[in-house]
């Protein structure tokens, strides 16, 4: 069944209407339950697992077939947008001058210090990369480009962008501990 559900979850990211429709009548009961017993109220959990089936028809491209199990992968989208309404509706009304009280978020000169080596030891990392590969990784991870996009704008098929950004993280992982 887990190989039928990453079949699905593929041809759903090709915005196959079939497929989808497939994937929430074989998943919506475990989703349901996931949002339930997060959110503890059957309404809500019922607008969330609305919710969460617009986000995996709009991100399935994002899914990639790995160790991890594909209703794994739909149970984090679930579960993680259950925390976010319940996150969402805890946010509390403050009076202004509470505001005074607020360090101030930038960082200071240690953090900027290592954030800036960390940069440098990134882009070093990165310049070992055959350049389409790391213009791939800049793109998917620092400026949120769909797999979908990444393929279409250097001519592969989605499945090698898919396999181009996984080893392209592994060879960076490696040249980050060293």
């Amino acid at each position: 069944m887990p190989h039928d559900i990453t079949k699905l979850i593929v041809r759903t990211s090709l915005k196959d209407r079939t497929a989808f429709d497939l994937l929430y009548r074989q998943t919506n009961a475990k989703l349901f339950g996931v949002c339930l017993r997060v959110l503890n109220d059957r309404g809500e959990a019922e607008d969330a697992l609305q919710e969460v089936f617009v986000k995996i028809w709009m991100k399935a491209d994002r899914f990639t077939v790995s160790d991890l199990s594909p209703i794994s992968w739909l149970v984090a989208i679930a579960r993680n947008h259950a925390i976010d309404r319940i996150r969402a509706r805890r946010r509390p009304v403050q009076d202004i001058d509470t505001a005074l009280d607020i360090a101030d978020p930038a960082p200071g000169p240690e953090a900027m210090a290592l954030a800036g080596g960390e940069k440098q030891r990134i882009e070093h990392c990165l310049g070992e990369l055959e350049e389409d590969r790391a213009q791939a990784v800049r793109g998917a991870y620092l400026t949120g480009e769909s797999y979908g996009e990444l393929a279409e704008r250097h001519g592969v098929p989605l499945n090698t962008m898919k396999t181009w950004l996984r080893r392209s993280l592994m060879k960076l992982r490696e040249c980050l501990e060293r």
